[in-house]
């Protein structure tokens, strides 16, 4: 790396990767499941990008930011989470990273999505400094990848002429082909994937959304300008834009909003293995095949089977006499799949989400910042949940005005607050939470906390749940109020009529 030129690498962190369902949920999309030898590819592009810089900065949603901050504190990695309150697409996206930190005009940014795995560390950035002149000189740089046989799935770049540093101008942004269009574009040979990867000056960019895409410009412009900022922990800010003005922001990608206007757009061409893993084609290619061309991730047994794909993390998956499968087993879905359907698996989330699967939404395995929680048996009246506090963290100081809670310590030991009494729990101790009794659950030790929870009561919802202090910034002070409010009058002597 040339450390003459700062670079900036920005993360794009939204998606939902509906195609990768059951494994991708709204509260958990793919960027953050671990497809990749038990890694996530937010990980693995955070580790890619860590040598270009100290900081990171990342474009990511408010629901995730903790996962985020999770995974960078097992790294080691700083940096700036900027969290969109409405998804609005690349376009927005990029122009509020570009816009935070506006004084540093000459600076460069390598925007990068989340989800992309690219196993050759050194190739990447040695494509990367590829580009780096050009973009000095005012270009706005982006990478394409050679393809190596013909894709629907994808974008695609035209190369045009070569400049001088033996790069490409961009003749031409083209839309996903029919597949007929795709093997034209393989055998033409100057046709390249469009990755969504962008490398720039901080000035240019902001100048070619002013100029291509100004509504966008004069939106985020203002966002940014009335956001906030805190500090979570030493070495990470959450900077939230102005919602009521950032969701007014057009729903561009950067590749209509202004790659496909903009003149001086240059080509880098990237050789190495890439895959946008966007969807369980793409995830089972990950994994080495049997001689019969199955492939199985985890614990399956593919039996008779030819050409099946096995996603099986936890329990035993047996396959007998498939051919040209894939089943894919989480603990409260199961998909099996035609190999030639895998496209479609995002139709089938629209139709669950249209019918309010809450399985669309969310894991039975939820992470919270202090851990998480795994809800393994539930009914009307009752529900037990596997909870995990990390070392040292807390969960918020609550109560619950519907139900009653058991909490069973099985590992590790527990610092309850219950009332107006602190104590210490150990393995094989338990304790009572009635209804409306404020309660707090802490470990204060190094070793993980696991603990059984049973809840009891005629409604067992997650919005049943009043924060009175939290370490995370989740207590809303107008509820507490309301809560000492009404608390308050409660205590009053009823009036005489």
């Amino acid at each position: 790396m040339n450390s003459a030129r700062k670079i900036t690498p920005v993360i794009l962190c939204g998606g939902s990767g509906t195609r990768l369902w059951p494994l991708s949920r709204k509260s958990f999309p793919k960027q953050f499941a671990p497809v990749v030898n038990d890694k996530s590819p937010f990980q693995l592009t955070v580790e890619r990008l860590a040598p270009l810089a100290g900081d990171i900065k990342i474009i990511a949603s408010e629901e995730h930011r903790f996962i985020i901050t999770d995974i960078l504190n097992r790294l080691s990695i700083s940096g700036d989470l900027l969290l969109e309150p409405e998804p609005k697409n690349t376009a927005a996206a990029m122009a509020i990273a570009a816009l935070h930190k506006s004084e540093q005009l000459e600076d460069l940014l390598l925007f990068c999505p989340a989800d992309h795995f690219i196993p050759d560390r050194e190739q990447f950035i040695t494509t990367i400094n590829l580009g780096i002149e050009e973009a000095m000189r005012g270009a706005i740089v982006t990478f394409g990848i050679t393809p190596n046989f013909p894709s629907s799935a994808y974008g695609y770049i035209r190369k045009g002429s070569e400049t001088p540093d033996g790069n490409f101008k961009v003749e031409a942004f083209v839309e996903k082909p029919d597949d007929a269009k795709a093997r034209e574009f393989l055998l033409e040979g100057n046709m390249l994937w469009n990755a969504g990867i962008f490398l720039c000056k901080r000035k240019t960019l902001l100048e070619a959304l002013k100029n291509h895409s100004p509504e966008t410009h004069s939106i985020c412009q203002i966002a940014m300008a009335t956001a906030t900022q805190e500090t979570f922990k030493p070495n990470h800010n959450f900077i939230r834009p102005n919602k009521d003005v950032f969701t007014q922001s057009p729903s561009n990608s950067i590749d209509y909003a202004v790659m496909e206007r903009h003149e001086n757009v240059i080509v880098v061409p990237f050789k190495g293995q890439w895959s946008d893993i966007g969807s369980w084609n793409a995830v089972a290619d990950l994994t080495t095949a049997d001689e019969q061309q199955n492939r199985i991730l985890g614990n399956g047994l593919a039996c008779h089977s030819e050409n099946t794909y096995i996603y099986a993390p936890n329990r035993l998956v047996v396959s007998l006499g498939t051919k040209d499968l894939m089943i894919i087993d989480t603990p409260d879905a199961v998909l099996v799949v035609e190999r030639t359907k895998t496209e479609q698996v995002k139709e089938v989330w629209h139709q669950l989400e249209e019918q309010d699967f809450k399985e669309t939404t969310e894991h039975r395995k939820i992470y919270r910042p202090w851990g998480w929680y795994d809800t393994v048996d539930e009914d009307d009246r009752f529900r037990v949940k596997r909870i995990c506090v990390k070392p040292g963290a807390s969960l918020s100081l609550q109560q619950h005005h519907h139900r009653a809670e058991h909490w069973v310590v099985v590992k590790g030991t527990a610092k309850v607050t219950r009332g107006e009494v602190t104590f210490l729990l150990s393995e094989n101790q338990s304790t009572y939470i009635p209804i409306g009794m404020v309660h707090r659950l802490m470990n204060p030790c190094t070793e993980i906390l696991e603990m059984i929870e049973i809840q009891s009561g005629h409604y067992l919802g997650e919005d049943d749940i009043l924060r009175l202090e939290d370490t995370y910034g989740r207590a809303k002070q107008s509820d507490i109020i309301n809560n000492n409010s009404q608390s308050a009058m409660n205590q009053q002597p009823s009036a005489k009529k």
